[in-house]
């Protein structure tokens, strides 16, 4: 890669997360908690710092580029046509990881999507709870009328993650009692949270992973995540979205239309992970293991 086609790579990568980066240091250097947007920094705990830092992936030799002068220096070695990924750098201690993180991603793109959640996840986080995790934001239907809304609706959640935060009344009415151990044999590819996941076997993967991959990753969870609120039973007019209203047939109806195209784009991303994850393999000589099951319990 020359150094132009490198500087135009990197600037179009800091233009894509660059807003998103720069709104969460400016908040934190005020104070101010956003209930959508910090959700990707807090929960994924890949710094803004970090994700303002682009690779071009494993196999690209920058060309006329001294490692020091990438934005991964540890990562990259000297090599005589310029700097590229030392593989080596990737520690041997998480081969275990990667073999995993690649069956995983395989077996829930194998799988057929489910569409009967209707982002639920967030009235159960707030059942019958004496306090809800974003205190300052009002419930759009009120205490009771939430309540109503959950002891009226199945709960059909798959994703453990999501899952463990139910309050402990909610936790009971869900359809399948998830475990940590079983998330394998539940995820699948409709979930929202699932998708946003894709973004956190980005972000591990870098800087072996090409920062392309990774912004499209990420673009693909701010979606996610601002349907999962949007969908939720707070009231977020304060902070420019639209409530969804999954408590009629109307919004269930919107909720599946936005679920499954953000299911079909995921698709095309996680093809682009498996991608980045069989070339790290590759290049670390890493021995396939058995693949973990591909029907849900």
């Amino acid at each position: 890669m020359t150094p132009a086609e490198a500087m135009a790579e990197r600037e179009a990568y800091r233009a894509a997360v660059g807003p998103w980066a720069d709104d969460r240091l400016a908040r934190q250097r005020t104070l101010t908690k956003h209930p959508v947007r910090d959700f990707l920094f807090e929960y994924y705990n890949f710094k803004p710092s970090q994700l303002l830092r682009w690779s071009p992936g494993l196999g690209v030799t920058l060309a006329d580029v001294s490692a020091a002068d990438t934005d991964w220096p540890a990562d990259f070695l000297d090599a005589p046509a310029g700097a590229t990924l030392d593989s080596a750098r990737f520690s041997p201690r998480r081969h275990r990881y990667l073999r995993w993180a690649t069956d995983y991603l395989r077996a829930v793109g194998e799988r057929e999507p489910f569409y009967g959640c209707f982002g639920l996840h967030e009235w159960a986080m707030v059942y019958e709870a004496p306090e809800v995790r974003h205190g300052r934001v009002p419930l759009r239907l009120g205490r009771a009328g939430t309540d109503a809304h959950v002891e009226g609706t199945p709960l059909r959640c798959t994703h453990y993650d999501a899952y463990r935060f139910f309050t402990p009344t909610a936790a009971p009415r869900n359809r399948t009692s998830l475990t940590r151990e079983a998330t394998e044999a539940h995820d699948q590819p409709g979930c929202v949270h699932v998708t946003m996941d894709l973004y956190k076997f980005a972000f591990k993967l870098a800087p072996f992973c090409a920062s392309a991959v990774v912004a499209e990753a990420f673009a693909l969870a701010c979606r996610a995540r601002e349907l999962d609120m949007r969908a939720s039973p707070y009231d977020l007019h304060a902070h420019g979205l639209e409530p969804l209203a999954v408590e009629t047939r109307e919004g269930r109806e919107e909720y599946v239309r936005e679920q499954r195209e953000l299911t079909a784009t995921a698709a095309g991303v996680r093809a682009k992970l498996l991608g980045e994850y069989a070339k790290l393999a590759a290049a670390v000589a890493l021995e396939p293991a058995h693949p973990v099951p591909t029907t849900p319990t």
